[in-house]
């Protein structure tokens, strides 16, 4: 299993970081020791004074593929959930301003919560869906995946083109705006069209 993300998926996220908008799906992978699920906390990494939270769709590969085809790409993920792809923020602009990879700011261990799974049906309109993220009761993000940048589908066919992808893969799809830091003891709680499906406790 492994875990793919997508950067800057949404224009205002990539505005609010000074980002330049791309024009074709930025990729990143975290090991599979980044999961952090059932809804297990994660400890405040020692190496970061500026753990940051990003709250995405996340969804679950079901079947294998390599050079899916975009019209094919809906029949090769069945379920979602919410994620966070926690960022160690000063460490990955260090990296940047050096012109080097940022791995250890983005993949390190428990760096990508999941929620609970829901199924994807033929009624669910992947493209049209509501979150948000709170942080001790308040809200932090909100986004509808109909802002996205980039499709799941075209993400997949995307992605798919470099790696192969297989049952079981995540694909974390990209953070609208309102990231920011966290601190000790911060509660984080993610909603996915208004059902509460992911919380994760800092320490």
């Amino acid at each position: 299993m492994k875990i793919i993300c997508i950067g800057r998926n949404y224009s205002e996220h990539a505005k609010e970081l000074n980002n330049a908008v791309p024009t074709e799906p930025i990729i990143f992978l975290k090991p599979k020791t980044a999961l952090l699920a059932d809804g297990k906390p994660l400890y405040y990494p020692e190496y970061t004074n500026d753990l940051q939270y990003e709250c995405e769709l996340v969804v679950r590969m079901c079947k294998n593929g390599k050079y899916i085809q975009e019209k094919f790409a809906h029949t090769y993920y069945n379920a979602m959930t919410l994620g966070i792809d926690f960022t160690a923020r000063d460490i990955q602009q260090k990296q940047k301003e050096k012109g080097l990879p940022w791995e250890i700011a983005k993949a390190f261990d428990h760096s990508a919560a999941v929620g609970s799974f829901l199924p994807i049906t033929k009624e669910t309109k992947i493209q049209n869906l509501n979150f948000d993220l709170k942080i001790n009761g308040e809200t932090k993000q909100v986004g509808n995946t109909s802002d996205m940048l980039f499709s799941i589908d075209k993400i997949i066919a995307y992605t798919s083109q470099f790696f192969t992808l297989n049952i079981g893969d995540l694909i974390f799809t990209g953070t609208p705006s309102g990231v920011g830091s966290l601190s000790v003891t911060d509660q984080l709680t993610g909603t996915l069209e208004g059902q509460e499906i992911l919380t994760c406790l800092i320490k």
